[in-house]
């Protein structure tokens, strides 16, 4: 099956299941499991498990804008993301329900519009919801706040970057990394493997919005808990002119715009390799980076490191077995949001399936390494779950390794 028509048949299929009934997994004879041994300190809480789990997924499919009979390549692509995302989520979900436990997928087409959201509350597939997955995006999710606190629902946030403090919704599940946490993260690898004596940390800030974004959780971080010494400029040719011979520079660029950041890289490239001898400098960059191209040979000289929550090694056996089923289901390779979806599904799937009416007492306490990205959540009382889990990545032999 080619691409164009592996996606023309796909949202076929989906047409029809947004049509007709939800698709239920064939019930599957429950497996009995091992019984762990219960620690002297705790004492065995008895498991309410589910018969069958029902879960929501939401997302903005807009099949009702796309015309089999006359759609391009490019009209299909529109939907190559809800879709990735679906599919991946599905085989992820499978995947839960070989240990045993019946799930019953209902997906719903918002088409990201918060009136075909609200039409869902009198939905009685979408309220015997045990778990809602989606909104995608930020508005939807928190368009459903109201909703998930009224029923006290828990709802995943699978793709928006958000604060979860934006949502003011004590039931979300925060899956990517807000934009505070990797701040956070730059911060203390630098206050644990730079030497303060002899450190000046530099933070070149444009002062966008998104740039002060970036900006603001690692001042504050190097400010309350270190003692560094930490400068800020504008851009690298301010910097130039304060520059100290035989200090050594932590220099973080708060900024995703390539146009300011290929020139910035450019400069640092030249201040640590002038003839008459350069400076000691070692970049930080912003998240966004591992989506953009900049010169390898720079970035590895200035042993540039930046933050990530995702990370897919295409030579683990996991990954792998992965691409081949999704492969052998759907006709073509699966995209990132295939590997968002699996790693969602699959997680989400085993805390049902394990913890029944309590799987999200154990949000916290079961950690997960996916194909995509790792989970490791920790709860707060006005803002829900939140995961913590997340990489950082250098730039050597050409390649992004973790360095954490």
């Amino acid at each position: 099956m080619n691409y164009k028509n592996g996606y023309f048949i796909l949202v076929f299929f989906i047409l029809v299941l947004g049509a007709c009934s939800p698709k239920i997994r064939t019930p599957k004879t429950p497996t009995s499991k091992p019984v762990e041994k219960e620690k002297p300190e705790e004492k065995k809480k008895a498991v309410k498990k589910f018969t069958q789990a029902s879960v929501s997924l939401l997302a903005p499919f807009k099949l009702d804008e796309l015309n089999l009979k006359t759609a391009t390549k490019a009209d299909v692509e529109k939907s190559a993301m809800p879709i990735d995302f679906y599919q991946g989520f599905k085989l992820g979900l499978d995947s839960a329900a070989a240990s045993g436990l019946n799930f019953k997928l209902n997906v719903f087409d918002t088409q990201d519009d918060n009136a075909h959201i609200s039409v869902l509350y009198k939905n009685e597939r979408f309220k015997q919801s045990n778990l809602i997955v989606g909104p995608v995006f930020p508005d939807g999710q928190k368009f459903i706040s109201a909703y998930s606190k009224e029923n006290n629902i828990p709802v995943v946030s699978p793709l928006a970057a958000s604060n979860p403090g934006e949502f003011n919704n004590p039931n979300l599940i925060s899956v990517v990394n807000n934009i505070d946490l990797h701040g956070q993260k730059i911060a203390a690898y630098i206050a644990k493997n730079f030497n303060l004596a002899n450190t000046i940390v530099v933070i070149i800030n444009p002062k966008k919005t998104e740039d002060e974004a970036f900006a603001s959780p690692i001042r504050s971080y190097l400010q309350a808990k270190t003692k560094f010494v930490v400068q800020e400029y504008a851009s690298a040719y301010t910097f130039e002119t304060k520059m100290i011979k035989g200090k050594q520079y932590a220099v973080v660029v708060t900024s995703s715009d390539r146009a300011f950041v290929l020139p910035t890289i450019e400069k640092l490239f030249k201040l640590k390799n002038l003839p008459s001898g350069g400076y000691n400098i070692n970049l930080f960059g912003h998240p966004n980076w591992v989506k953009q191209n900049y010169p390898t040979e720079k970035v590895q000289a200035l042993n540039t490191i930046i933050s990530s929550s995702y990370k897919i090694d295409y030579k683990s056996a996991t990954v792998v077995s992965f691409i081949k089923k999704y492969r052998r289901q759907f006709g073509f390779e699966p995209g990132e949001y295939a590997y968002k979806g699996f790693d969602i599904g699959l997680y989400f799937g085993k805390l049902l399936d394990q913890y029944g009416e309590d799987y999200r007492d154990y949000i916290t306490k079961e950690k997960y390494k996916g194909l995509h990205n790792n989970f490791s959540f920790i709860h707060d009382e006005k803002l829900g779950y939140i995961n913590t889990s997340l990489m950082l990545l250098k730039y050597k032999n050409f390649a992004l390794n973790i360095v954490e």
